[in-house]
């Protein structure tokens, strides 16, 4: 990924932190103006901390530093009476980041002192070099906007070879792509293929599918298959650090949305490709998934496409096929 998007998102996380603090010491400043006595029992608690420590170092005695902890917690217990009174939250003087993962730094550091890149740092790059095309979707698609009333209610297994209704089938795959973000960090949880005509709903719910994960802190990471694999195979002439970047990406996302398998001109290297994305992930030691969605029937995958492919797409991911009107015909 580019240093300058790197460099600029820090910059804005920087902002963001330091805003998030100002605001908060303005709203304590504004609750010491109404309620003095906080702020004599702040100003208390912190002067008998720092003599406190002072005499741990100083090595005082124990009934010394039993009256300080005696004056801590009467002070301590004064300030909560306040609270309770004011009905003022313990959180109010603490700031109030976008992410209190990373406290808007952009980084996690645990126990052992490693630091990685936060999830919510991450996504804002995967989105600037990756999910541009699809940044608007991911945003506005969601499952509140989701609405069944687009499936028609009649059944018709002559034309759409089900005996279920539209209605009746987009329901079923509601429900395989609620239970499929329920139990996402379990293994054994399918992947999704999305399959059917152009125009009902495959790229709108994979959308909503990447909303709610993005809120549990996932990341998501949306590729077109056309573009996805000519990318990957130009890197393989030429030394291309953001392709390289990406393909690393493409196997460790939480979540890859591939759209369009079917419309990319095929040839043996883009197989192999293909086939070493869906196989990594599948190996992979975390929980990734994969949503892919194409106009192909499972029957066309199979003329199409290598048996491994098929076999993987068969044997793990949940089927769903799409059938329908065209929902774009309905909004005109």
């Amino acid at each position: 990924m580019a240093n300058e998007n790197l460099k600029q998102l820090l910059s804005e996380y920087e902002k963001k932190r330091e805003n998030a603090i100002r605001l908060a010491e303005l709203q304590k400043e504004n609750l010491y103006g109404k309620i003095p006595r906080l702020a004599e029992i702040d100003q208390e608690i912190s002067l008998l901390t720092i003599q406190t420590s002072k005499a741990l170092l100083q090595q005082k005695d124990a009934p010394f530093l039993d009256e300080f902890q005696r004056k801590l917690e009467k002070l301590r217990a004064e300030k909560e009476k306040i609270f309770q009174k004011n009905k003022i939250e313990k959180s109010f003087f603490e700031p109030h980041f976008s992410c209190e993962h990373c406290q808007d730094t952009g980084y996690i550091t645990d126990e052992n002192f490693h630091t990685t890149m936060c999830n919510c740092l991450k996504q804002q790059l995967f989105d600037l070099e990756y999910n541009k095309s699809n940044v608007y979707q991911l945003a506005h698609q969601n499952f509140e906007n989701f609405k069944f009333d687009f499936y028609s209610t009649k059944n018709n297994s002559e034309k759409y070879h089900s005996d279920l209704s539209p209605r009746e089938n987009i329901k079923l795959i509601y429900d395989i792509c609620q239970t499929f973000l329920e139990d996402f960090d379990d293994p054994t949880e399918k992947n999704l293929l999305f399959t059917g005509n152009t125009g009902l709903g495959k790229t709108f719910l994979s959308s909503c599918i990447a909303n709610e994960l993005l809120k549990k802190g996932k990341t998501v990471l949306y590729q077109t298959a056309p573009i996805m694999l000519d990318e990957i195979i130009n890197s393989r002439f030429s030394k291309n650090t953001k392709v390289e970047n990406l393909y690393e990406h493409l196997l460790n996302v939480d979540l890859l949305i591939i759209d369009d398998l079917g419309t990319e001109c095929m040839n043996q290297m883009k197989f192999t490709e293909l086939f070493n994305i869906i196989n990594t992930r599948l190996l992979n030691q975390k929980s990734t998934k994969t949503i892919i969605s194409t106009n192909l029937s499972l029957q066309n995958l199979y003329a199409n496409y290598d048996e491994r492919i098929v076999s993987r797409l068969v044997g793990y991911y949940h089927i769903c096929y799409f059938f329908g009107e065209d929902i774009r015909f309905q909004l005109n």
